[in-house]
């Protein structure tokens, strides 16, 4: 099993996981000719794609989702109260599920998992194929105990560093928005991050750092964060232009 990124950051959001002849992309904030593109980079095309997995109806995840499932024939899963916002529901094929109801496309087994976030029922996930386990953890404003267990035993964990407390407290956001990211329904601060990793049952073998505030946040500031509580391989980092090659789940 592996996964890559096409780009993660509050400008678009769309993660790749393949196993076998199934491919699956979670979210998708960039345009058809964007998505395109990107896939493109990592040498895939949207024909190959079986199925794509809506997090939550934020448009820097779901902007491009209708168009993409549409152009390509590609159903489309989310939750009801993802569906019942209205914003990526007019797509070639709609499939419901339900948080912590774990299901099957292809080769892979999909577990969805409710988080804490500012959105109408949104979800982060966790893939396995046998031994093999992925997950994808972003938009979620605190860390509750469901996501800790669910997360435990991931060899690879793309995680949310969004922002550093000091920066998004002097930054250039109006005061509404601040108390919006740093809330517990709004994005994982590096603290709260390091926090999560420090909790974990199991050491992930890789790290995947994602979804960086580029005015709130910066990767000097992540890694000071993330001293104390991370010895394992070089993170990778996950750019709002470039995402991530393939990195592999062993």
């Amino acid at each position: 099993m592996r996964i890559a990124s096409l780009g993660s950051g509050s400008r678009g959001n769309a993660t790749l996981v393949q196993h076998g002849e199934t491919l699956l992309m979670v979210d998708c904030g960039f345009s058809l000719r964007q998505t395109e593109q990107r896939m493109a980079r990592l040498q895939v095309r949207p024909e190959q794609l079986d199925a794509i997995l809506v997090t939550h109806e934020h448009s820097d995840h779901c902007s491009g989702v209708e168009r993409l499932s549409r152009r390509y024939d590609i159903p489309v899963y989310m939750t009801v109260g993802t569906l019942a916002s209205g914003r990526c529901s007019e797509v070639a094929v709609l499939g419901h599920f339900q948080s912590e109801c774990a299901f099957q496309i292809g080769d892979i087994h999909v577990l969805p998992v409710a988080v804490p976030h500012d959105a109408r029922e949104p979800c982060q996930f966790v893939f396995s194929c046998g031994a093999q386990q992925l997950g994808v953890l972003t938009d979620l404003g605190s860390v509750t105990p469901l996501v800790l267990e669910a997360f435990s035993a991931c060899q690879v964990l793309l995680l949310e560093c969004n922002h550093d407390l000091d920066m998004l407290a002097r930054g250039p956001y109006p005061e509404s928005l601040k108390r919006r990211v740093g809330g517990d329904w709004g994005h994982l601060s590096n603290a709260q991050a390091a926090g999560l990793l420090a909790r974990l049952a199991s050491v992930p073998e890789h790290l995947v750092i994602a979804h960086i505030s580029d005015k709130n946040n910066c990767p000097e500031a992540v890694s000071r964060s993330l001293t104390d509580v991370w010895s394992g391989n070089e993170p990778i980092w996950a750019d709002q232009e470039a995402g991530f090659d393939w990195l592999e789940c062993r």
